[in-house]
């Protein structure tokens, strides 16, 4: 088991890999540093094993197929992941570490949007995007991150050995962040500053496409997450759309006592019946997901134990 592990995910950045591989030795010289090639089609992997790296490939194409991989394949007390296109400083690498060692803290969140980037990315959209997806993610997990999408975190060895890797490309920021605020994980903030790609780099992120990913995923980990309150927001509109058209009939049939519309009755009597059956399913869904915690705390217990046999002996 490393002490500390620098994982890079990397397609096609030959043009910053080795000046992102040379800062992460100088901040954490002590570390063992994990580039992770995904089907790049330049010299990245190259360039990595020149500079010192551990080079490894990842086949399946996606950020969240790399990191699925790293984190299966290495151990370690404490994980530094940094994007490999020199967006973002390594000097802050040595304060997030010592947060997961010292402070208990599972992951640490690099926070480029209370500094420099805004000024820095030169992509509006992107500023938009980041700012729709915090405040989705605080409002209905009811927390503070402040960073969403930050490609620079420190993670411990129990958030890696927990976090189940189900997005397959740049998703997967939201998911771990969703992951550890839902399991009640200690999260920490460091401020960074960030610096736009150098010319020639080119972003692999797709702003409407992935962006529009980003918000599935939102929406499919809370319902996961948090499915009383999902289905209760569904059942609560098929009520009401039941309610809007049986008052109609509801009225005439005061004032004739007849019921001339009795197919708009039905449906509104089977939409009425969803609604309940809406309800029902977010109570046994809760239910079942406050025992999937249970199980949770446990397997930490018993990882927590795996780490300091495996570290110590």
């Amino acid at each position: 088991m490393d002490k500390i592990a620098v994982l890079i995910p990397c397609y096609n950045e030959e043009k910053t890999i080795g000046k992102v591989i040379r800062d992460a030795k100088a901040a954490l010289p002590e570390a063992t540093i994990y580039v992770y090639n995904n089907n790049s089609k330049d010299r990245t992997a190259e360039i990595a094993a020149e500079a010192g790296a551990v080079v490894r490939n990842e086949y399946m194409q996606g950020k969240g197929n790399v990191i699925r991989r790293m984190f299966r394949e290495i151990d370690a007390l404490v994980y530094v992941m940094v994007d490999g296109d020199d967006t973002y400083p390594m000097e802050s690498a040595r304060e997030m570490v010592d947060m997961v060692l010292n402070r208990n803290a599972d992951m640490v969140v690099g926070d480029r949007l209370s500094s420099t980037y805004y000024q820095e990315n030169k992509r509006p959209f992107h500023n938009f995007g980041n700012n729709l997806v915090r405040g989705s993610i605080n409002k209905l997990f009811g927390c503070n991150i402040r960073d969403i999408m930050t490609g620079f975190r420190a993670f411990s060895y129990e958030f890696v050995k927990t976090f189940p890797v189900l997005s397959k490309g740049f998703e997967i920021e939201t998911e771990m962040t969703i992951h550890a605020v839902y399991n009640n994980m200690q999260i920490e903030n460091v401020v960074i500053d960030y610096r736009d790609r150098p010319e020639g780099s080119v972003s692999k992120l797709n702003t409407y496409s992935d962006g529009f990913k980003v918000l599935r995923t939102i929406m499919r980990l809370y319902r996961s997450y948090k499915p009383f309150w999902f289905f209760l927001m569904i059942a609560i509109v098929l009520a009401l759309v039941s309610i809007g058209f049986f008052i109609p009939i509801l009225q005439e049939y005061w004032t004739t006592h007849l019921v001339p519309k009795i197919p708009t009755l039905i449906v509104c009597c089977f939409i009425m019946l969803s609604a309940v059956q809406a309800f029902f399913a977010g109570v046994i869904l809760s239910t079942m997901a406050i025992g999937d915690r249970r199980q949770f705390e446990m397997q930490l217990n018993m990882l927590q134990r795996h780490k300091e046999n495996d570290y110590n002996g």
